[in-house]
């Protein structure tokens, strides 16, 4: 009896917390900035955040026909709504970003890798023909997971 009450003590913590396993399958092309797979067990908080775009605390577009200003924005909006919600980049488990060029892409991508580090989400990316208004270049949305009472969520 006391063996059984040994093994629960130590495995308590391990199921009491969140897990989030990142995976990249070798038989998959190696990815540049996003994660193949995120996989999340145990009790958790989900996080939704809506699609951020490059508007100011004000309402204010900024980095009017400028990809690299406008996605710096929309990263900062995404971070307040992270750390409102009580959780960072690293808590991120899915994005999904929109843009009206695809060629501009790569200004998204460098402004993208300041705020990931090793943890990076599932990612999708995909050229719209225009979003809630014309002056918009690109908008992202994110779901972030953190384990409750800001237990460690992340494995590798």
């Amino acid at each position: 009896m006391r063996f059984a009450f040994s093994v629960l003590f130590l495995l308590l913590p391990m199921c009491a917390f969140a897990q989030v396993k990142r995976t990249n399958p070798p038989a998959l092309s190696a990815p540049t900035g996003y994660t193949h797979i995120v996989e999340v067990t145990g009790p958790a908080k989900t996080i939704y955040i809506s699609g951020q775009i490059a508007f100011d605390k004000d309402g204010k577009l900024v980095g009017a026909g400028d990809m690299k200003a406008q996605a710096e924005q929309v990263f900062k909006n995404l971070e307040i709504a992270l750390t409102a919600a009580g959780a960072k980049f690293s808590d991120i488990v899915k994005m999904n970003s929109y843009i009206t060029d695809m060629s501009k892409v790569q200004a998204v991508r460098d402004v993208r890798t300041k705020y990931f580090a090793d943890t990076t989400p599932a990612s999708t990316f995909v050229q719209v023909a225009g979003l809630v208004r014309p002056e918009l270049l690109l908008e992202i949305e994110v779901v972030a997971v953190v384990a409750p009472s800001g237990g460690a969520t992340t494995a590798r």
